[in-house]
């Protein structure tokens, strides 16, 4: 008994430090002689597994969301005038930043490993529904892993006794993972909760609040994007059966809503940060501006997630001057002209009310404030000094708020109902599955909108009336590019996925496309131009002995190898 009443005293003491950064830990009552057998469970341990994957600390935050996978999506932009770095950050290599992610999403495993081995059948609080959760949650971190990187440990790792396990090509962790979710929704069959009393997940639970159909379709919507990703990739055998059963079971829809994770903005940033944490820790020189193909694309169509996304620029009187070598008289940067039209060809793609004037070697951009203007996208250090910061918008106040302050329009995405009717209306486009794609395409719209507190009302208006949302008409790849544009600008916020969507289907095609123009843009070492097809590994990668046998198969740790999905 003795034994007993240490060991749980010791579990209680691990479930305090795994869950001193929510405010879900008054469920444990405490007395001074420890915790008795009903008062603990594998529920103590749950939220500190959930919350790292979407929320990880400030340093991994900024390096792996915000400079590289945010940046990538197209989404945000840096390369300003008060900025620490030109746009090109990423696009070439830096090691502290490829480690930084790295190491955060290679390691996170044992985090959904851990909770996993105590739920599972013989665990120390097994619970075969908080092992589903376990399943589901593997594959939300499997997923976004191998879209990162490609080939990644999946069979092998975490397998007692093996250090060094192998690495797994996409083809096989895809299913891979379609074979647990499929599990995970056999488990928890009809069954809604994980338990009763201290075995019942409830609010600890900060994806679900425990609701055990809502992980069901979240599971089935993350089989469906998947099966989708991998559909009519080389030599893929799965996709269709895998889409035709999702198709046939309950996804994520309007009356379920989408599986989001509100952020805590009382804990330290050091457990789990926000965006808001790098606006406001270092002033304008860890700022960032929004992307100039996002902007037009919300302004051109009149989207009303617009104002929800930015804030619109602070304008004023922007001075360039065409600087002169004292000693020769010579200008001292040619292409001058070249960076003076990319701004202004800039403000003209948006439609900005501005004037221009020139006066010997000086021009004056003067641009009125209160407009919607975004900044190109990947200009190099050469260019940043004409990247005026107050010409160009920035995340909306929800985004960028104070640590303190909480915002329901912006909570982490973990799983959207706006993504399933995306993806059935694909289905339905490709010929994949019978019904209307236009309706699903409508209420996707719907959806998507309402996480950002935007009315039915205003989304229907913009779903029924603009072009950018008709599927009804035009060529396959038409309709598909509008699914996968509506796809890219849910995403916002959620850049590791919004950038899968490029890769995968090519759209915005502005961003897919790249660039080519060395004296304005930041080529990048390895990507000469292209788009990033995936992130480097990290140095970590290379202390395992299958590393070289991963870059022959899949080929050189370089941005610009194309993933098996993508190809």
């Amino acid at each position: 008994m003795k034994n007993n009443t240490l060991k749980l005293l010791g579990l209680a003491v691990l479930m305090f430090v795994a869950n001193s950064c929510t405010k879900d830990f008054d469920d444990i009552n405490t007395d001074s002689q420890g915790f008795t057998t009903d008062e603990v469970s594998a529920k103590f341990f749950l939220t500190s597994s959930q919350v790292g994957l979407y929320a990880p600390n400030r340093f991994v935050y900024w390096r792996a969301q915000l400079i590289n996978a945010d940046r990538f999506a197209g989404h945000f932009t840096f390369g300003h005038t008060a900025s620490w770095w030109s746009d090109g950050l990423g696009y070439t290599q830096n090691g502290g930043y490829t480690d930084a992610t790295y190491n955060w999403i290679a390691g996170y495993f044992g985090n959904i490993k851990s909770f996993a081995d105590l739920t599972v059948e013989g665990g120390e609080f097994e619970n075969q529904y908080m092992y589903a959760m376990s399943l589901i949650m593997k594959g939300l971190y499997y997923q976004m892993y191998t879209d990162i990187y490609g080939m990644v440990p999946f069979t092998e790792a975490g397998v007692d006794g093996i250090l060094t396990p192998n690495y797994d090509d996409q083809a096989t962790i895809y299913q891979g993972i379609i074979a647990d979710l499929d599990e995970a929704m056999a488990i928890i069959g009809d069954t809604e909760k994980t338990g009763i009393g201290v075995d019942d997940v409830g609010s600890n639970d900060v994806y679900c609040g425990g609701d055990l159909q809502q992980w069901k379709r979240m599971a089935n919507t993350l089989k469906l994007r998947i099966a989708m990703r991998a559909y009519g990739a080389p030599g893929e055998n799965f996709a269709a059966a895998a889409i035709s059963s999702a198709l046939n079971a309950p996804l994520l829809d309007d009356a379920s809503g989408s599986v989001t994770m509100r952020k805590d903005f009382e804990i330290s940033k050091w457990n789990s940060a926000a965006y808001g944490d790098p606006w406001n820790d270092f002033g304008d020189a860890s700022n960032w501006t929004i992307s100039s193909v996002l902007i037009n694309t919300l302004k051109d169509n009149n989207d009303p997630r617009l104002t929800a996304y930015v804030n619109p620029v602070k304008g004023g009187i922007f001075k360039m001057v065409n600087a002169t070598d004292p000693d020769t008289g010579d200008y001292v940067d040619p292409n001058f002209q070249d960076r003076i039209d990319l701004v202004t060809n800039n403000l003209d793609a948006a439609g900005a009310d501005y004037t221009t004037s020139v006066e010997v070697d000086t021009v004056t951009v003067e641009v009125n404030g209160g407009q919607f203007i975004g900044q190109p996208i990947r200009t190099n250090g050469d260019t940043k000094s004409f990247m005026a910061y107050d010409m160009f918008c920035t995340p909306s106040d929800a985004i960028t708020q104070t640590r303190g302050k909480e915002a329901d329009g912006y909570p982490e995405i973990i799983m959207t109902s706006a993504e399933a009717y995306f993806l059935q209306a694909e289905a339905i486009v490709r010929g994949l599955a019978a019904g209307d794609a236009q309706a699903m395409m409508n209420a996707g719209i719907v959806e998507a909108m309402k996480i950002w507190g935007i009315s039915a009302g205003e989304a229907t208006t913009y779903a029924t009336t603009q072009a950018i949302a008709d599927i009804s008409a035009g060529t396959e790849e038409e309709k598909l590019e509008k699914i996968a544009t509506q796809r890219w600008l849910l995403g916002y916020t959620d850049g590791f996925e919004a950038w899968a969507v490029v890769r995968d289907m090519g759209y915005p095609a502005e961003l897919a496309a790249g660039v080519t123009d060395a004296v304005l843009y930041e080529l990048g070492d390895d990507l000469n131009g292209v788009y990033p097809q995936r992130m480097s590994y990290g140095s970590g990668a290379q202390e395992n002995p299958n590393f070289d046998a991963a870059l022959s198969a899949q080929g050189p740790n370089e941005q610009r190898v194309v993933l098996w999905y993508a190809q």
